[in-house]
């Protein structure tokens, strides 16, 4: 891919990514009439007899919104609500061109403690304000929000409304990352439940990852943070740390990851190097996701290995393997969305994470290799997950997700052979 230059950048993001499209035809009197008075009040009316058709006589059952405070945006920190409004709109505009899903920015101000507009996050405030306008949409996607706010606001929310609320900070990584390790597993031929797993960084997204990869089977994981390993004797640890604390282990990173299957890093630049790797088990895994640059280079990885197998991943585009939020967050809401799920609880974004691993076990269409020509687009250590603009995803991600969904209870009983149907129709209207 060519450099971009600022001036492109910002071109781009000129006067905003998103608009309001209408649905209906304002053509006519009588148009004026069936969409404003008289003959809104009979949709008002029905929704109060039943406010459950809102989802029916509104935008609602396809609107989500894209709230944040600005306390964590990508890796450049607490910048405020303002400064978020370009990410947001980025959300809104994958939301809308990969999943059909109406995403709408709701950056929020004097949510921090004593209604300041900086300093840490007032988990009552957002939650409060989340609660109020509640009412026109169809679920809740949670961005940028620091830690450890993050998690009780997404827990809290989560109980008290009855639409789908998603941390994608906390879940999307941890998502791909799962369906990341299902493949290396398939590759490597070792069950979930034999892998040695090591993960740095304990903050939103580790913390995630680490639930999601117990969820599917991992037994052995140690997680580290700054300092050092999380282990029962430490006196310092928040409770989501605590629910992985491990009694032993080697208290220094360098230490631990000697011998594991895989190592996952959320953490910084450069914490481990190539002889590192080295110590690690045969055939490993190294899932370096630290942004802009990973917690080591693909380039010291392939030095240290040589020509011995091994997996690379990164959270950059530039690289084979990305771990990207996209693949996940549009097509678990669509998934929610179209049965009307009123949570998305742990088996939906386990079954993301599988139908993701298994597309990328299947043929690539041409049309998507045409999009990537200098990869190579088969079932391997270079390519276990699948690429953002490969069509299918519309479908076989939300329905899985749909399917789990009405499985576990989260969502009313759905005829899901025709979800199906419907789906594969509408994604050959994807834009």
């Amino acid at each position: 891919m060519s450099t971009i230059t600022l001036e492109e950048i910002l071109a781009y993001h000129h006067n905003g990514k998103i608009s309001l499209n209408l649905t209906r035809d304002l053509k006519s009197q009588r148009d004026l009439s069936l969409a404003y008075t008289p003959g809104v009040a009979q949709a008002v009316k029905a929704i109060a007899a039943n406010p459950d058709t809102a989802f029916k006589l509104t935008a609602r059952s396809n609107l989500v919104a894209v709230v944040t405070d600005g306390t964590a945006i990508l890796g450049l920190g607490d910048l405020g609500p303002d400064a978020s409004i370009p990410v947001m709109e980025g959300k809104a505009v994958l939301f809308k061109a990969f999943a059909d899903v109406d995403g709408w920015p709701v950056p929020l101000a004097h949510c921090r403690k004593d209604g300041a507009n900086t300093g840490p996050t007032d988990p009552q405030r957002i939650i409060d304000t989340v609660l109020a306008i509640a009412p026109m949409y169809g679920g809740i996607n949670l961005e940028d929000i620091a830690s450890p706010a993050c998690f009780e606001i997404e827990d809290r929310l989560d109980e008290l409304l009855d639409i789908p609320v998603f941390h994608d900070d906390q879940w999307g990584t941890a998502v791909i990352t799962l369906a990341g390790l299902i493949n290396y597993a398939t590759l490597t031929d070792r069950p979930l439940n034999t892998l040695r797993v090591i993960i740095n960084g304990a903050g939103a997204a580790g913390i995630r990852i680490a639930d999601m990869c117990k969820a599917a089977g991992v037994v052995d994981l140690v997680m580290y943070d700054s300092k050092g390993a999380i282990t029962t004797n430490r006196t310092d640890l928040t409770p989501h740390k605590r629910r992985h604390a491990v009694a032993t282990a080697p208290t220094a990173l360098t230490k631990g990851i000697a011998g594991a299957h895989v190592f996952i890093g959320v953490s910084v630049a450069d914490i481990i190097c190539g002889a590192d790797v080295k110590t690690m088990a045969n055939f490993p895994a190294i899932f370096a996701m630290a942004n802009p640059d990973p917690e080591i280079s693909p380039a010291a990885v392939a030095a240290a290995l040589g020509n011995l197998p091994y997996v690379m991943a990164t959270g950059r585009s530039d690289y084979p393997n990305q771990i990207n939020n996209v693949l996940g967050f549009p097509f678990i809401f669509r998934g929610a969305l179209d049965v009307r799920a009123r949570t998305i609880n742990t088996a939906m974004k386990v079954a993301a994470a599988e139908a993701l691993a298994k597309l990328a076990r299947q043929p690539v269409p041409d049309s998507v290799k045409l999009l990537y020509p200098h990869e190579q687009l088969e079932f391997s250590t270079s390519y276990l997950i699948p690429k953002p603009f490969d069509r299918r995803l519309f479908v076989e991600v939300s329905h899985a997700v749909a399917t789990a969904a009405v499985n576990s209870g989260a969502a009313p009983t759905t005829d899901l052979p025709q979800l199906l149907t419907s789906l594969q129709q509408r994604s050959l209207s994807l834009s």
